[in-house]
């Protein structure tokens, strides 16, 4: 059966090899462990969503392949419309987990990315990508698995090549070719969600030349596969982050993870690019495209509940809600801003030979830069509501909140509105991990750099195009040059 349940999901993890560590020790089931055991909550929630009948028809979908109901996380986007509900479908799981839930995302657009690039490299050089990626396909469909994409490596000195790095590894790249495989050795960094993973999605990280050709691969391994070390990174550093008694939110979280292969071999059936380097950049345009439009409803939702925050601060305060509508309303405009902007890129999208929808480049990198920007404002107007008990960082432990000598008494003063200190407590702490800690979603790396997004929006915009026009709107008969540098 196709759709699972949060039982069968759990059980799922539970029958991974033990390949994860964090502060030193190999984590044994990531489900139960407190290191890991809330990024797999908030993906559960997904398959809980699945099996509800406010949430289903987001949550799952018909299969383009099969014709059977599957989870709308391991479905190909072929319409428009379809694009738009992976959109919805992240802003809604933000508003059900209040965090990132990378495994149901990056994964989702890498197989879509790859369903084209297959396509395109079968056609030109022969080789039989495309239906390796629909057998893997069918299974990820049939399993209902959950799928970490990765991208970002190591990349070492920033100023010098893959091929010119000191260290080869520092990009992950191809050992090894071998009649039934290929090695892999070097490292993914800082990818989402990978404990609560039943699979890893791998693409490359940039667009490379022939020189980089060994560094052109994409493969979908199992998250357990031998010569996999996964390191988890997200790390409490202080009281704005977990804290016994204060956890927030109380049951989900995200985590990121170092990715370290030491001559992993991964099966033929499994490579999807093996150093056809001319369409590493290919991967990047669809899967930048696909991700972009999408990534401003992650931050739509978090902004939805920076909204919510705000508002039980309010009232925590003693203050009526109603006191801050204008900055409400301009936290409304920020979250719909980044949303609407990727519908947009989608709707201005086309459909790709193979059958893919692919969104329009230049809104969806457009709206990257916005992704950058708008929610550090709406973080602000969350903490401005909030106050100096949100922001400050001045602010008592749980413990001290409830100990038995002056616990009372530290209650007595954090009180202010008709509900009690702990609930006050509560509505502080979630707006500080919103705003101040983990609950960032990466806003400003996360899915790629501004820069690098503005790089793009500067490639597409026909600007001479424009100066042309305006030329001719202004009656200038004669050219206006670029001075000469």
């Amino acid at each position: 059966m196709a759709l699972r349940t949060r039982a069968d999901y759990m059980a799922s993890l539970k029958r991974l090899r033990p390949n994860v560590y964090k502060f030193g020790e190999k984590i044994q089931d990531v489900t139960t462990h407190p290191a890991t055991r809330r990024v797999v909550e908030s993906h559960a929630r997904a398959y809980d969503a699945a099996w509800d009948p406010a949430l289903s028809a987001l949550f799952t979908t018909t299969s383009a392949l099969t014709g059977e109901k599957i989870h709308r996380h391991n479905s190909l986007m072929q319409l428009a419309e379809e694009v738009i509900f992976n959109s919805q479908f992240k802003r809604e799981m933000f508003r059900l987990t209040g965090t990132c839930t990378g495994s149901l995302c990056a994964g989702w657009n890498a197989m879509n990315t790859m369903w084209a690039v297959t396509h395109e490299v079968d056609g030109a050089l022969g080789t039989g990508y495309h239906e390796r990626l629909i057998k893997w396909a069918l299974r990820a469909e049939a399993g209902g698995w959950t799928v970490a994409g990765a991208l970002t490596d190591a990349k070492g000195n920033r100023s010098l090549k893959a091929s010119q790095q000191p260290d080869l590894d520092s990009n992950l790249r191809i050992a090894g070719v071998q009649e039934n495989g290929i090695i892999l050795r070097g490292a993914k960094l800082m990818i989402c969600g990978v404990a609560a993973s039943n699979e890893i999605f791998l693409l490359p990280g940039s667009a490379y030349g022939e020189a980089e050709k060994d560094f052109a691969l994409a493969c979908a391994i199992p998250r357990d596969i031998e010569g996999l070390t996964i390191v988890e990174t997200r790390r409490p550093s202080d009281t704005r982050e977990q804290e016994d008694g204060f956890d927030v939110p109380t049951e989900t979280g995200i985590t990121q993870a170092y990715l370290i292969f030491e001559d992993v071999f991964v099966p033929k059936e499994r490579v999807f690019l093996c150093k056809e380097f001319v369409y590493t950049g290919k991967i990047i345009q669809y899967f930048t495209a696909i991700y972009r439009a999408c990534i401003g409803a992650c931050v739509a939702g978090q902004g939805d509940i920076m909204i919510g925050a705000g508002m039980l601060m309010a009232r925590a305060n003693g203050l009526s809600a109603r006191t801050f509508s204008s900055k409400f309303v301009e936290m409304a405009v920020n979250n719909e801003t980044t949303f609407t902007m990727g519908v947009g890129s989608i709707a201005l999208g086309s459909r790709h030979p193979s059958g893919i929808w692919i969104p329009d480049s230049l809104t969806a990198h457009a709206n990257k830069v916005h992704v950058a920007t708008l929610p550090y404002e709406t973080k602000r107007l969350c903490q401005e509501i909030g106050g100096g008990i949100v922001e400050t960082g001045c602010f008592p432990s749980y413990q001290d909140l409830m100990d038995p000598r002056y616990g009372k008494l530290v209650q007595k003063y954090i009180k202010a509105g008709a509900c009690s200190a702990e609930a006050r407590a509560r509505a502080a702490r979630l707006t500080e991990w919103l705003t101040l800690g983990a609950g960032v979603p990466g806003c400003m790396h996360g899915g790629g750099s501004p820069d690098g997004a503005r790089l793009v929006v500067r490639s597409l915009t026909p600007m001479e195009k424009y100066a042309e026009m305006a030329r001719k709107l202004a009656g200038i008969t004669e050219e206006i040059p670029e001075p000469a540098k």
